[in-house]
């Protein structure tokens, strides 16, 4: 039995067929993922971030390469969009697919999301902020190890995407369920993740460990604005 502390990724490559030509979009990719904690991915549009999210789950196969993940491990994924069920209640889109749930469980994650009072509401009814809450509860009823999430607040509004940050951290600090978050934001990233992940030139560039900043942060603090610098740096490289 493969023991690791987390998903590990090994020699990943992927490609895609444009125009009769292989388009290389990941090359070599090698990572060791842990369960426990906020990774945050970043990098321009177009480096492979979406694709390495998408390897991890399943959604698609990689062209050599392998993703190990560790033996009951469950791993939950959280799209851009919400993409909510517009005709189910946010109590019928959290259960679904997840029929066996006790009402009692539905109702902690409901309490969790901060959706208390919303559960008859349909997705119509709801902000874009609230929506999101019920896409996270609905992920987190599948009880996932690991959640991925794909610039999940990319299209929330400044004073909404701050909110549904700082819930995100409260609902990890209290699930330790493990996060893996892309985002274009670098502020972002630095509130978020424990550790930071630059993809760029269809490889890792470069990882950073942000285990002493405790939350929450503050990124106008001198260590955090001269790490921002770097990344951008090493973005831009």
């Amino acid at each position: 039995m493969r023991t690791i502390a987390g998903v590990e990724i090994s020699g990943l490559y992927k490609g895609f067929q444009v125009s009769g030509q292989n388009l290389s979009v990941l090359q070599d990719i090698n990572l060791n993922i842990a369960i426990d904690r906020i990774t945050v991915l970043v990098g321009i549009s177009g480096c492979g971030k979406t694709t390495l999210l998408r390897i991890m789950c399943g959604l698609e196969s990689a062209d050599k390469g392998a993703v190990y993940i560790p033996d009951g491990i469950k791993i939950g994924m959280v799209f851009q969009e919400p993409r909510l069920m517009p005709w189910l209640t946010t109590w019928k889109n959290i259960t679904f697919g997840q029929r066996a749930l006790a009402r009692d469980k539905v109702q902690a994650l409901i309490e969790m999301t901060g959706l208390t009072g919303f559960e008859q509401a349909y997705p119509r009814q709801l902000s874009g902020g609230m929506q999101h809450r019920v896409s996270l509860a609905r992920a987190l009823a599948y009880d996932p190890d690991m959640i991925l999430m794909d610039e999940p607040f990319a299209a929330l509004d400044y004073f909404t995407r701050g909110a549904m940050q700082k819930e995100l951290i409260r609902i990890h600090t209290i699930s330790r369920k493990g996060i893996m978050f892309v985002t274009h934001n670098i502020d972002e990233a630095l509130l978020l993740g424990r550790r930071i992940v630059v993809l760029g030139n269809k490889t890792v560039k470069k990882q950073y460990d942000l285990t002493a900043f405790e939350y929450p942060r503050n990124v106008s603090s001198a260590p955090l604005i001269q790490m921002k610098q770097d990344i951008l740096d090493t973005i831009h490289y």
